[in-house]
C-alpha cells in the first residue's frame, strides 16, 4: 500500500488504526476486513469503505499483494518483457495473466529509443527451464511473440513505507 503524505487528510483515531494495520500483512483469515473491524472499533463496512474513500481520493494510492513465491515453492522466476503496442496491450495482458505461472502483468512504455519492450509479465517456476517453458507456452498461446528474459539475480529488500 503507498500512502500520500497526510497533512490534509483530517483521520479519526479509528481510521488511523486501519490504516496502521493495511500498511502491513492482512489479517490471515478468510475476513480480514471483518477482523480489522473487530481489533478498531469500526464495523467491516466501515473499514471497506474507508479503504474505498481513501483510494478515491488519492490519499490511498495503491493498494495489493505483494507475494513472496519462496513461500510458495516456486524457487526460480523471471520478469519477461515483450514487444506489444498500445493497441494490443490489454489482450496480450490479459492472455498472460491466464497462465498459473504469471503472477504479474503490465504495460509501461519506455522512452528509450532502444528499448522497445512494453507488457512485463513475472513469471515463476521451480526450476529456469520450468520458467522458460512457461515462455514458450505464452509464444504458442498468445499473440506474444518478440521478448527477452530479464532473470533475477537477488531478491531486493521488500518493504513499504509505515506511516502511523
Amino acid at each position: 500500500m503507498f500512502v500520500r503524505q497526510m497533512t490534509t487528510v483530517a483521520l479519526t483515531d479509528s481510521e488511523r488504526a486501519v490504516l496502521r494495520i493495511v500498511q502491513t500483512n492482512l489479517p490471515d483469515s478468510l475476513t480480514p476486513y471483518a477482523n480489522i473491524a473487530a481489533e478498531t472499533g469500526l464495523t467491516e463496512a466501515e473499514v471497506l469503505d474507508l479503504l474505498k474513500r481513501l483510494k478515491k481520493s488519492g490519499t490511498i494510492r495503491r493498494f495489493g499483494a505483494s507475494i513472496n513465491h519462496q513461500k510458495t515453492s516456486w524457487s526460480h522466476n523471471a520478469m519477461v518483457a515483450w514487444k506489444v503496442d498500445e493497441a494490443n496491450a490489454d489482450y496480450c495482458g490479459a492472455l498472460a495473466a491466464e497462465n498459473d505461472r504469471v503472477s504479474h502483468v503490465y504495460y509501461r512504455p519506455s522512452p528509450a529509443e532502444d528499448w522497445p519492450y512494453t507488457l512485463y509479465t513475472m513469471v515463476h517456476g521451480r526450476s529456469e527451464a520450468e520458467c522458460l517453458g512457461v515462455v514458450e507456452s505464452l509464444v504458442h498461446d498468445t499473440p506474444l511473440r518478440e521478448y527477452t528474459i530479464l532473470n533475477s539475480l537477488k531478491e531486493l529488500k521488500k518493504t513499504s513505507m509505515m506511516y502511523f
